[in-house]
């Protein structure tokens, strides 16, 4: 997949990994559009960058990705690169029976899964149209292996799940290529709670997936992902237990 020339939208693009993707391609000869639900977060990202553009948009809100797409079509015509990178990870225990599980999940899986899916789907028409174009969803070493955020894990298994059989469907009658960009614990903000000081750089997972783009490798397993994705194909019982002992030393430490 060609990683110059493209017009690519960003979800959650003002802080994190999303930020480091849109530097790096808007560095590229891109045109990048960067959305987030924080006005002021996304003037912020803006200002560090070249050529990127900034739509406020929650991709949970209905309306909101309705207006995100009619303004994509109208004003970005080109776009043929989408960068599912959104996401939503509460921390609690599932196993107290007070912690209301239920609906953290509910609001777990609607960003980070069902979310992709409805935007993907409105984004479709547009992507077909372009000589080249590509889906990005960025999931996680926990779509394989679940950690410490229990239900933010089965929303990024069900993810994966949902890439590897959209890839199949779009392999078949289209010119979309599908993607799925897979990082281990990254020192960001959103991954503080859950120890993100002891991961690595998120420019380093971006610098990652640009290269895996341009090589067309469809899953991008960054850094000790691809790791633990070999001890999970040899025992998964092994790769349950470093994952959870791994992670509680990060919490711990």
């Amino acid at each position: 997949m060609k990683t110059t020339k493209n017009t690519i939208l960003i979800t959650g693009g003002s802080a994190g990994i999303g930020f480091e993707i849109a530097k790096l391609l808007s560095e590229k000869d891109n045109t990048v559009i960067i959305t987030g639900r924080n006005p002021e977060r996304l003037q912020q990202a803006a200002a560090k960058l070249n050529n990127v553009t900034t739509i406020v948009s929650d991709v949970s809100n209905s309306e909101d990705v309705n207006k995100l797409v009619n303004e994509l079509t109208s004003d970005f015509p080109n776009l043929n690169m989408v960068i599912n990178n959104a996401g939503r990870a509460l921390v609690y225990d599932i196993g107290d029976e007070d912690s209301n599980a239920f609906e953290k999940a509910a609001d777990e899986m609607l960003t980070n899964y069902l979310s992709v899916i409805r935007l993907n789907e409105k984004l479709l028409p547009l992507l077909k149209k372009q000589e080249t174009a590509a889906i990005v969803n960025v999931s996680s070493v926990v779509a394989f292996v679940p950690g410490l955020l229990t239900t933010y894990s089965a929303s990024k298994a069900a993810l994966h799940s949902y890439t590897q059989s959209l890839r199949f469907a779009l392999d078949q009658n289209s010119n979309v290529k599908v993607f799925e960009l897979m990082p281990p614990l990254v020192d960001t903000e959103f991954s503080a709670p859950i120890g993100g000081k002891n991961g690595i750089s998120p420019f380093e997972v971006a610098e990652k997936f640009v290269a895996g783009l341009e090589k067309s490798i469809y899953e991008i397993r960054v850094g000790n992902t691809e790791d633990l994705y070999q001890l999970f194909l040899s025992s998964p019982e092994d790769a349950f237990n470093y994952m959870n002992k791994s992670r509680s030393e990060h919490i711990n430490s």
